[in-house]
């Protein structure tokens, strides 16, 4: 993972904003650093502007991956890094454990005001029992890629790929569906509902936990929307086939799904936006945003963050360097690195950078995201950029990994027909349930 991905409310926990650490902003010695593996051009123009920033710290990097079982192996031995760049799902699990600190006196040691320099759907994630944990990082909004060159030939609009219209939305995936041998050819519409879920389970009015963090994956609107999710599977050859179809595709690669029309639709993150600018001259694309039931347009926020461990040597380094990574100048330095990356590539496409700060958004945007071309692509990017500021957040949770776990297995053992859409997630329910209540959160 690359250096790449305050209004909420949520539950459990021991801390409060008035116990938070405060932080110093005199900083010195050496800053440990752990979770920085491969970092791209946005990565490294942002690692050194902090450290620009920092010329009295000297900086260490464990570049290897994080690994949730090693951090909690090395916060009980007390052997823990100054910071710590994770996934947000984790931050609330973490904080629950009274393993990581809270951030609220490190961000007013700086100025900065959480509410205001993140989108509430990131903050939303990183915001438990009242304080906020970590400096949240890259917001990944998704919505739905066309393939023109697909709809075209079966007579769909993209009128007609609207989630918040269940019937029209499957009569037009059904018009693009085609087969080969009894199994799927081309997919008319690819809901990807086991890697975009909460997309789902929000557009019928569900969620993944209530307001305290409390797993509430048995909402009965969560089994509306996967009720849904199979009928779209099934009216295209049934869950089995429709992942076996899918995991075969070369996505990342010169024959991916929309060179070879494999999916008339599909539900993406941005990032693959960037995926497909290579193959600009080979496809044709749009996009439409995704809709909850009462057809407004939203997204969800996934991405990483940054945490200081409890027992972190340097905190006050540790402090100053999250927030500079994090700054209008740091992402300024970004946007530069990358536009200096695209130019010596003819034809490249600047996509955006999504941040998961709305200043840094727009900067960006205004200063390099620039006509492609290719009408196409930039729907598609636009669409992007006009979604990102309506995301809806997931909440936070100590039980949030296994909330997330667990979904998947209810998702899956729904769309195969194993057990009914309520059973698959009632039975997740109990096993999420398990997890929140050893997390001590729920005692």
């Amino acid at each position: 993972m690359s250096l790449v991905a305050l209004t909420a409310c949520g539950g459990g926990g021991s801390s409060s904003s008035s116990s938070a650490p405060a932080f110093g902003k005199d900083v010195s010695g050496t800053l440990k650093a752990w979770g920085f593996n491969n970092a791209d051009d946005v990565g490294k123009a942002r690692l050194s502007y902090a450290q620009s920033q920092m010329s009295g710290v000297s900086i260490s990097m464990d570049e290897t991956a994080f690994d949730a079982q090693k951090f909690t192996t090395r916060a009980a031995s007390g052997n823990v890094p100054d910071v710590v760049q994770m996934d947000r799902q984790f931050v609330a699990t973490y904080a629950a454990q009274g393993l990581i600190q809270p951030l609220d006196k490190c961000f007013s040691s700086y100025g900065v005001d959480p509410a205001k320099a993140f989108y509430p759907a990131v903050t939303g994630e990183v915001t438990y029992n009242g304080n906020i944990w970590a400096v949240p990082q890259f917001y990944q909004p998704a919505a739905i890629i066309l393939n023109k060159r697909v709809m075209d030939a079966a007579g769909v609009s993209a009128a007609e790929i609207d989630p918040s219209k269940p019937d029209t939305l499957l009569a037009a995936g059904q018009k693009m569906y085609k087969t080969s041998g009894g199994n799927p050819s081309t997919l008319g519409f690819d809901p990807v509902p086991t890697g975009q879920p909460e997309l789902w389970l929000l557009s019928y009015g569900g969620r993944l936990m209530d307001d305290k963090g409390v797993p509430a994956l048995n909402d009965p609107n969560n089994a509306k929307a996967l009720a849904d999710l199979k009928r779209l599977t099934d009216a295209q050859g049934g869950w089995a086939k429709v992942k076996s179809f899918t995991d075969a595709f070369d996505t990342f690669g010169k024959n991916n799904q929309y060179v070879k029309d494999q999916v008339g639709a599909q539900v993406n993150a941005q990032w693959y936006v960037n995926v497909l600018t290579p193959y600009v001259n080979q496809i044709q694309i749009s996009a439409v945003p995704f809709k909850d039931q009462q057809g407004n347009p939203f997204t969800v926020a996934s991405g990483t963050s940054f945490v200081i461990p409890v027992g972190a040597k340097n905190p006050n380094a540790a402090c100053a360097w999250m927030i500079h990574l994090d700054s209008d100048a740091a992402w300024q330095a970004a946007g530069a690195a990358r536009a200096e990356t695209l130019s010596k590539t003819p034809g490249s496409i600047f996509t955006g950078l999504f941040t998961g700060s709305p200043s840094a958004d727009s900067l960006i945007r205004s200063k390099y995201v620039k006509p492609s071309g290719n009408a196409g692509f930039d729907e598609t990017i636009a669409t992007y950029y006009d979604i990102v500021d309506k995301g809806k957040s997931l909440g936070a949770s100590p039980a949030g990994q296994s909330i997330k776990t667990e979904l998947q297995n209810a998702i899956t053992s729904a769309l195969l027909g194993e057990k009914s859409p309520q059973q698959a997630l009632s039975d997740a329910q109990n096993a999420a349930m398990r997890a929140y209540n050893q997390s001590g959160a729920g005692k």
